[in-house]
């Protein structure tokens, strides 16, 4: 009796051992029974009916393993898996190298066992065939400097593909593009030749703003000086005008003050002309500098003048 009851208990702890499944946080457990599916385990404390239940499991690859391993457990968190480097040809025949990381995320644990049978590996070889499509439509210039187009279409691409896995792709990036060696050298050639283009054109660019800065410097100095010239000119003939107004109007007071004193006495005009003829006759017999002095040859008008002053002060005298 007591040997049952061991055997009994053994065999109680066998079944509760090989029962009891503790399944961690963020990851799941497809379990079979008798080779069809029966339910998935969640985090925590989970039971199974010993030699019926078992786990599903599934191909998966870790970045420290070069074969596939055979696991049970589902990581549902975000996972990356960098994708050896691929060749590929662009749309002008030139062969490269691309590897690139993808990050994807697993949604739906059951489709991820029975939809697929290597999941990572169809994400590999489409990934691998997205990328020959859309580098074929591009030139190698496109390709350098269009990542995130690829990055952006090849993610679209393999999302909506992935979808009937149970897989979410949430973000695709292109670590290195690598062409042939002599495409690296033909490219450092013309790129050391643009950077020397570039700094011809920076230099002749500098010359030609410094010569119009300096045309323009020259012309506005130009402009300055005319117009103070114009300014000075303008100034001076006013200053010529008024001169001429302020002399006009003392002789035009000097011929009233003359014409109201000596109309009483004679001819106010007579004596004007007179006194003009003598300042005139005055210049004349006042030359230096060894310098001919001619006589009018109207002689008689200018006694007549002097005779004119002469009867015009003897007429003041007996007024006076």
């Amino acid at each position: 009796m007591e040997t049952v009851l061991i055997f009994v208990a053994v065999l109680a702890v066998i079944f509760f051992a090989t029962g009891v499944k503790i399944v961690n946080q963020a990851t799941v457990i497809i379990v079979e029974r008798l080779g069809k599916y029966n339910g998935t385990l969640t985090s925590g404390i989970n039971f199974m009916v010993p030699f019926f239940d078992k786990p599903k499991y599934i191909e998966w690859k870790y970045p420290t393993d070069r074969l596939p391993r055979q696991i049970c457990v589902i990581d549902l968190r975000e996972t990356v898996y960098d994708f050896p480097p691929q060749d590929v040809i662009t749309k002008d025949n030139v062969n490269i190298k691309i590897n690139a990381l993808i990050y994807f995320q697993i949604t739906e644990p059951l489709k991820v066992a029975y939809e697929v049978a290597s999941l990572q590996t169809a994400i590999e070889k489409l990934t691998q065939t997205t990328l020959r499509n859309l580098i074929g439509e591009l030139e190698l210039d496109q390709t350098l400097i269009s990542r995130e187009t690829i990055n952006a279409k090849l993610r679209a691409i393999l999302d909506e593909a992935s979808n009937k896995w149970g897989v979410k792709v949430n973000r695709v990036e292109l670590q290195d593009i690598t062409p042939p060696p002599a495409i690296r050298e033909a490219m450092e050639k013309q790129m050391k030749a643009e950077r020397e283009r570039r700094a011809v054109i920076l230099e002749a660019e500098g010359t030609k703003r410094a010569q119009i800065l300096q045309a323009e410097g020259a012309k506005e100095a130009a402009i300055n000086k005319a117009e103070g010239q114009k300014q000075a000119k303008i100034l001076a003939a006013e200053g010529e005008a008024e001169a001429k107004v302020k002399v006009a109007q003392a002789e035009a007071e000097a011929v009233k003050i003359i014409t109201d004193n000596l109309k009483e006495f004679a001819n106010p005009a007579n004596y004007l002309i007179s006194i003009k003829y003598i300042e005139a006759l005055q210049k004349m017999v006042d030359g230096k500098d060894n310098k001919l002095v001619y006589m009018p040859y109207e002689a008689t008008g200018i006694l007549g003048a002097v005779g004119a002053v002469k009867e015009l002060v003897a007429a003041n005298g007996k007024k006076n």
